[in-house]
């Protein structure tokens, strides 16, 4: 399956009869799959046809749908509403006679009173209906190319980003590797202080020493960054409906970033050139989040 983002527009027009029916099909970012349909009244009887239409093709994103039709379309049947006509001549003559007035009642002023007229039930148009779902399902199609052509463009950006950012990562591997001996060296020294000063219990003292060794200890959170980093690269590979799982597993990746920062802190010139790094894998890592609400 394809990566597909969820902004795209088409537009397709089909000939109905003596006329011609075009339908026009925008999509943009959301949570959800929101649609709307904007439809004369003579076609509103298709409306649930439309929807399902985009169901079929449209997972995610905020879809308007507008359709128009141009040149001899079959418009719905009216007839003048007798109840609605005689309730007005009625209302009519009785305020004449109340209020003592003189005058006859104006037949173009009662057509123009709201629900004069009543439209009649009529079945739909087997051409129209051809017509409007022909270029309903043209318009999808093109949608669906755009989105899968955009939605290209945006993987090989995030793939370009990705790879970045496990670079950086394996930079802090190797810092890391560097500074643990002298690292575990100043951590003996300082227990050795703390054993000259005050008498500690031995078994506590493992256990603060175990403690002080895990805070400073970067290597889970640099696993767990590789590790999402593949899952990243395959959801991309794989493609379909991604842009919620990548949005999940981005924000573990902020997060293991974050707490890599916060153990940099402190750990002098080789906290400093991890800090940079890790600095830098967190941008990596927004560039990819802000894409990903892009995808479908």
């Amino acid at each position: 399956m394809s990566v597909r983002s969820m902004t795209g527009y088409a537009r397709a027009r089909r000939a109905a009869g003596e006329g011609e029916v075009t339908v026009a099909v925008k999509s943009l970012n959301h949570r959800a799959l929101d649609i709307h349909v904007h439809l004369s009244p003579e076609l509103e009887v298709f409306e649930n046809a439309v929807r399902g239409a985009v169901k079929r093709r449209v997972r995610r994103g905020h879809v308007q749908v507008q359709v128009r039709v141009r040149g001899a379309a079959r418009a719905p049947a009216a007839a003048l509403s007798q109840r609605m006509l005689e309730a007005y001549l009625a209302a009519f003559r009785q305020a004449a006679m109340t209020h003592c007035l003189v005058g006859e009642p104006d037949l173009n002023a009662a057509l123009r009173v709201p629900g004069m007229f009543e439209s009649a039930e009529s079945d739909p148009d087997p051409e129209m209906e051809s017509a409007l779902l022909a270029a309903m399902e043209e318009a999808l199609e093109a949608l669906d190319e755009f989105r899968r052509r955009e939605g290209g463009e945006i993987a090989a950006d995030m793939r370009a980003w990705n790879q970045a950012l496990q670079e950086h990562v394996a930079r802090m591997e190797e810092v890391r590797a560097g500074v643990m001996p002298a690292f575990e060296a100043r951590l003996q020294e300082r227990l050795a202080q703390l054993l000259a000063s005050v008498p500690l219990d031995p078994q506590r003292l493992a256990q603060e020493a175990a403690f002080l060794a895990g805070r400073s200890d970067i290597s889970e959170e640099l696993t767990r960054l590789k590790v999402h980093a593949a899952e990243v690269e395959g959801l991309l590979q794989a493609g379909g409906d991604l842009g919620k799982k990548l949005d999940f597993l981005l924000q573990e990746m902020q997060r293991e970033a974050n707490t890599v920062l916060a153990k940099a802190a402190g750990a002098g010139e080789a906290g400093l050139a991890i800090t940079e790094r890790a600095l830098a894998a967190r941008a990596e890592i927004e560039r990819i989040r802000e894409q990903a609400g892009n995808l479908e």
